[in-house]
């Protein structure tokens, strides 16, 4: 009787053992098995989630654009003049080097304010992606992702984002005073001066479109950093999904 039992008990032992193994053999093989068309359009998602979450949450929060030299927002093109000459005892009179500066410092928190509204607008267009994009983007380069994302939504983000930005130009964000009115008074100085000195321009630019158009292209930019991240990173891939889409090439 009791050889039976122990001859049981073993049987038991084993039956497990084989079942952990089969458990293992199961795990390994699922890992092999060739990525589904719902598993690269749902990693690519998530990539894409992650990526811009991230990088409005980077560009958003206060000296995001203003602190970082690669995507802070500069004078527009057509004020460069105003930026070589302010040293020009007509223009030092007025206080164009302290009027730069204010301006330069209230577009940038300008951008950082209207890309805390970006997150649904990119939420929104993460859905549109199809499963041949998904395929397309997953072996195409580091920023695949972000260079689809950016040319298929950059027109319907600029017209949702650049009325925020409008009024984020002409809120009283630093000391009282908005970007726009800064700049006006920039501006208007220096066109002042102008009419005195010969071969300079007047300076008429809208700032509404400039910053929008910056604002843009700087979280753009901060999106394809965190794409690369993940894709090039095996710890930045922070769930399953991303682990075995981005894991695997496809050929």
């Amino acid at each position: 009787m009791k050889k039976g039992i122990i001859l049981l008990f073993v049987s038991i032992l084993g039956l497990l053992n084989s079942c952990d193994v089969a458990n293992d053999l199961m795990k390994v093989a699922s890992q092999n098995l060739p990525l589904t068309e719902q598993e690269v359009v749902n990693g690519l998602k998530s990539a894409l989630e992650i990526s811009t979450d991230t990088a409005v949450s980077i560009v958003s929060a206060t000296n995001g654009f203003f602190k970082d030299n690669a995507i802070k927002i500069l004078l527009p093109p057509e004020a460069d003049i105003i930026a070589q000459n302010m040293n020009n005892p007509l223009l030092k009179a007025i206080g164009v080097s302290g009027m730069i500066e204010d301006v330069i410092l209230r577009m940038n928190r300008s951008a950082e304010q209207a890309a805390k509204q970006a997150t649904p607008i990119f939420v929104n267009a993460i859905k549109t992606m199809s499963i041949q994009d998904a395929f397309g983007i997953l072996n195409g380069s580091d920023t695949s992702a972000t260079h689809f994302f950016r040319v298929k939504t950059y027109n319907q983000l600029q017209n949702a984002f650049k009325p925020k930005i409008r009024n984020s130009l002409n809120k009283p964000i630093v000391s009282g005073v908005s970007a726009n009115k800064a700049w006006n008074s920039l501006t208007s100085g220096y066109n002042e001066v102008a009419n005195f000195v010969p071969g300079w321009k007047k300076v008429n630019t809208s700032l509404d479109d400039y910053v929008t158009r910056k604002a843009l292209n700087g979280l753009f930019l901060k999106v394809a950093l965190e794409e690369k991240h993940i894709r090039n990173n095996p710890s930045a891939r922070v769930n399953d999904i991303l682990k075995r889409v981005f894991g695997e090439k496809l050929y």
